[in-house]
């Protein structure tokens, strides 16, 4: 039951082909910030690896790019970022130079987690990590043991002498590696999930009791400083993340178990934000704006098969995919007495198109010097253009073009060509199980030639790729977006890779600690008391 997310539909305009830019956390929240597909900011991985898992990574979204809260903190208003959002790292080459950090990108305030919630924070709610690093181990064990009978065999029948001592130390050395390894992850919730309040470490490892009461208490305590001044606040849930979680007020109120109970608290923190704006007359000089970063995670399923992950509804694939179901997310905006309500816009839009958006809003002007890949949504949002100034948008796959969507001038019809698609396992499944997340390159891939070409306005579930038997259009159709393919490819520099394996990789010299590592980093400053009156339905 979400009746203040509904609110928000009802009230405000629905974008019912919102996309985002990229199917992972990371990137798509670095396009969303800068208004830039993340290929251009080096926020698009090469590697397997398509976002950040450690704190202590060097990788982040680099201080040349220009995100709207910078342009917006220039025209005076005040801005934080409260919750989960950032995911774009945090320190370059000491544990508190915090080049990356979102009081380095325009934030005045921030309040929330660094890198991402996953199941390894929490503890009961098993791991991301384990089981890729127990295979790891077990492989790495039958490799050893293999050598060392080879070793041992052409070393007795007297083809090659084996120093066996250099070969024992070699050995030794492995399997401290190996002990570590897993060490670290067993012990990630210590190293990596922790509470700031703006360049401090305030709980280690974070505590989920309360916090979305927390979270929401931040956001209206930030609206209240700033009643008489412009203001920017930027709240990102953990919710629906995993690790799942609910305060006691929601727990078991839902009918679709822990997931179901972790919406309903995050519509009720909605409601409350709402709630403010209104009492503070703020509603009519507001813009509010409710999206997701990538569809739902479908894999997530927990020890007991409940699912954790969510729901797609009829679009295909999900989270880490370029199917419907990975990039089509909730677009809704309100803005009483300036946009209509109950209105419902069935164009191409992009999360990229709020940075052009709340820039001219603000009285900014656009950065002139690169490439702003978004559209000010203002002129469709009033019904001034009836059609997306989105012809084509290109769907990335970590840093590989994955597909592109194309919706022609005077059309109904938008194309999508798809070049290559993730292999599902099990094969009839909606998703990569077995792997937890789908990949975008290797093995992993089945390539498409010719691609893989769907009509969305006919087919939004991409159940039957067309043919040119089907479509006479066909070639015509691949001709015309492999010219934008080719023009867009065009536009693209080279800048460092942010996600490569040095950048992704743990530095211990970059690991945040609010103790010592023989307290386990352990500290605990966030006040969990004097919560503001909250009512709950």
């Amino acid at each position: 039951r979400t009746p203040n997310i509904d609110r928000l539909a009802k009230d405000g305009v629905t974008l019912t082909q919102h996309i985002a830019a990229s199917p992972l956390c990371t990137p798509s929240r670095a396009a969303f910030l800068t208004g830039r597909y993340p290929i251009r900011s080096g926020m698009a991985a090469y590697t397997r690896v398509g976002v950040f898992l450690f704190s202590a990574s060097s990788g982040g979204l680099p201080s040349e790019e220009i995100t709207f809260s910078k342009l917006l903190k220039q025209r005076g208003y005040s801005t934080a970022l409260i919750g989960k959002m950032w995911h774009l790292g945090m320190n370059c080459e000491s544990s508190n130079d915090f080049c990356h950090h979102p009081l380095n990108h325009g934030f005045d305030y921030f309040y929330g987690i660094t890198v991402t919630n996953l199941r390894d924070c929490k503890l009961g709610h098993g791991s991301v990590f384990l089981k890729g690093v127990e295979k790891t181990i077990a492989t790495s064990v039958e490799i050893i043991g293999i050598t060392l009978v080879s070793l041992a065999t052409v070393h007795l029948i007297g083809f090659l002498k084996i120093p066996f001592r250099a070969l024992g130390y070699s050995l030794l050395i492995t399997a401290i590696l190996l002990v570590a390894l897993f060490f670290f992850f067993y012990n990630y919730q210590y190293l990596n999930c922790f509470l700031m309040r703006n360049h401090q470490v305030i709980q280690q490892p974070l505590s989920y009791e309360n916090l979305t009461q927390r979270l929401t208490k931040e956001a209206i305590q930030f609206i209240g400083r700033n009643t008489n001044a412009p203001f920017l606040l930027f709240l990102s849930y953990l919710h629906v993340h995993t690790a799942l979680y609910a305060s006691k007020n929601f727990i078991g109120k839902s009918k679709h178990g822990l997931y179901g109970d972790a919406v309903e608290e995050m519509d009720w923190s909605v409601g409350q934000i709402l709630d403010v704006l209104e009492k503070r007359n703020l509603s009519s000089k507001t813009l509010v704006y409710f999206t997701s970063d990538q569809g739902a995670h479908l894999e997530e399923i927990s020890s007991s098969g409940e699912v954790h992950g969510g729901y797609n509804g009829i679009y295909k694939g999900g989270k880490s995919t370029n199917w419907e179901g990975g990039i089509r997310v909730p677009g809704l905006l309100l803005w009483p007495g300036v946009i209509e309500a109950g209105t419902y816009i069935d164009e191409p839009t992009s999360n990229m198109d709020i940075f052009p958006t709340v820039i001219k809003l603000a009285g900014a002007e656009l950065p002139s010097d690169r490439i702003i890949d978004g559209h000010d949504l203002m002129p469709l949002l009033q019904e001034k253009n009836i059609q997306s100034k989105h012809e084509f948008l290109f769907h990335y796959c970590n840093a590989y073009l994955n597909a592109v969507r194309w919706h022609p001038r005077n059309s109904d019809s938008v194309w999508k060509v798809i070049f290559f698609t993730p292999k599902f396992n099990p094969e009839d499944s909606n998703g990569c199980y077995d792997s937890h997340v789908c990949f975008c390159s290797g093995r992993s891939v089945t390539h498409h030639d010719p691609p893989l070409l769907f009509d969305l306005s006919k087919d939004p579930e991409e159940k039957v790729p067309l043919s040119p038997e089907m479509e006479s259009r066909f070639y015509e159709v691949l001709s015309v977006i492999q010219q934008a393919v080719d023009n867009h490819t065009k536009s693209l520099r080279a800048v460092p890779d942010q996600l490569s394996w040095d950048n992704l990789l743990w530095k211990p010299w970059l690991q945040v600690c609010c103790s010592s590592l023989f307290q386990s980093c352990y500290c605990d400053y966030d006040s969990k008391e004097n919560l503001p009156e909250m009512h709950f339905g």
